[in-house]
């Protein structure tokens, strides 16, 4: 028994993680699946209950099953747990675990906070954390208080609504596009209020937590007149930056992609502003909808795909390649193209490293996702569109989908799992996954330039 135990103890850190996240996925299966949780008559399949349990953990909000139809009251509960689970990073809640059993956090499990959360350095990982925990849960405090007294005017009972509150505001805040209404937002799409709150609470979700714990950190110097000149770390700046780009670039494509569309035809202006921003915002990765997205033309299903594919800020709740990794992306080609020998940016000049990571990333990103849609146009009977909608999707931990998931193939499904895992976990801990021990080259030839382009 202790052999086993030192036996995982010794693995990487990158397979701790990944081991950690497996557990996580068994134990959701494990709630998922107790009858008190479901609704009567309900029989869910293996492969069901796993996609579902991954789905969760992953926050992606892709479903095989009704969650509506599904799961009763207890079961909406522990399902927005399991989000919560998987939103904020389990390292994130076994950290708060560790504090409140007053145990040391070694270097080994700092290790894994900086994995999970893609920081560069083992300082404040333990504050940031906590930190992280207390800001979400605040937030959707805030979320579900206001959701579930507007929902009065909705629901029959207050506690119906309080409970589509809380699950609302949980689902938003972690981006994982489950809903409990049977249709995600639809009944709403005439609300402008449940719109924004939902709008507002995935921005807060997506953009990163190191960003929230800037802005926060900003508000309590101008209260508290300290450092009145606070500074805004890079990663900040280019987050927020490409991160609200993305959103307002997205609103305007499908609002001009869309303007001879059959969906837009009959609304007003100010639905066709709202129906876009909602849409471009949920592709960072929340997956809700005030619409059936299947209704749009192939070239805005199209560039919604490439928005699923980026996804969110990185240490957010979001998946994808990240808002930062397509930034670096971009200013290299640009200053590339420029003649520029080094990158520069807000003051700042960009390691080569990074850079090179993030080409490591889209790459590996691009060629998983290529494969998976070459899979699965070749196994499944669906239209090149939808599966490369879906794969982009899993990949995205979005959520969104032209209504293909549930008639997946078990081949199928187990391809958009993976997807979905890898998605959360990030390119880099897959990567890190698949490499052996790192060992230092012992000799070198001689360097010899060759063609490219």
């Amino acid at each position: 028994m202790f052999s086993k135990i030192f036996k995982i103890t010794q693995l990487s850190t990158i397979r701790l993680i990944v081991l950690f996240y497996g557990f996580a996925v068994l134990l959701a299966m494990a709630v998922l699946a107790l009858p008190i949780f479901q609704n009567e008559g309900v029989n869910l399949s293996f492969i069901d209950l796993l996609f579902t349990a991954v789905s969760a953990i992953s926050v992606t909000g892709l479903t095989v099953v009704s969650t509506a139809e599904t799961f009763n009251a207890a079961g909406s509960i522990a399902l927005a747990f399991l989000l919560q689970f998987g939103g904020i990073g389990i390292m994130t809640l076994s950290t708060l675990i560790w504090v409140l059993f007053k145990k040391k956090i070694g270097i080994k499990g700092r290790e894994l906070i900086k994995i999970d959360q893609n920081r560069a350095t083992l300082g404040g990982l333990v504050n940031l954390l906590l930190n992280v925990f207390k800001i979400i849960l605040i937030i959707e405090l805030i979320g579900t208080v206001v959701l579930g007294t507007y929902f009065l005017q909705y629901f029959d009972t207050w506690q119906e609504a309080f409970l589509q509150g809380f699950f609302g505001s949980v689902s938003a805040t972690t981006n994982a596009g489950f809903d409990i209404t049977g249709s995600s937002l639809i009944p709403f799409a005439n609300d402008y209020f449940v719109q924004f709150v939902n709008m507002l609470l995935i921005i807060l979700g997506a953009i990163g937590f190191p960003v929230l714990i800037e802005v926060r950190d900003l508000l309590l110097s101008k209260k508290e007149d300290v450092n009145p000149k606070y500074n805004f770390s890079l990663f900040t700046k280019i987050t927020t930056a490409t991160f609200l780009a993305l959103v307002l670039i997205g609103w305007v494509l499908i609002i001009y992609l869309e303007r001879n569309g059959t969906f837009f035809s009959d609304k007003a202006w100010h639905e066709v502003l709202f129906y876009g921003l909602f849409q471009s915002i949920t592709t960072r990765s929340a997956g809700l909808s005030t619409m059936d997205v299947s209704e749009f033309t192939d070239s805005t299903l199209t560039m919604i795909s490439a928005l699923m594919f980026i996804g969110a800020s990185p240490s957010s709740v979001g998946g994808g390649i990240r808002t930062t990794t397509f930034a670096l992306m971009l200013i290299a080609i640009f200053n590339y193209a420029k003649g520029r020998q080094s990158i520069k940016v807000f003051g700042r000049e960009i390691d080569n490293i990074d850079v090179m990571r993030s080409f490591v990333v889209i790459n590996t990103a691009t060629i998983l996702c290529l494969f998976a849609v070459i899979t699965l146009a070749q196994i499944e009977d669906f239209l090149l569109l939808p599966i490369v909608f879906e794969v982009s999707s899993a990949f995205g931990t979005t959520g969104l989908s032209m209504g293909i998931t549930a008639d997946l193939s078990t081949a199928g499904k187990c391809i958009i799992i993976f997807l979905m895992f890898v998605g959360r976990i990030g390119i880099f801990s897959f990567l890190f996954l698949l490499r052996g021990k790192v060992t230092k080259d012992r000799y070198h030839y001689p360097k010899e330039r060759i063609t490219i382009g």
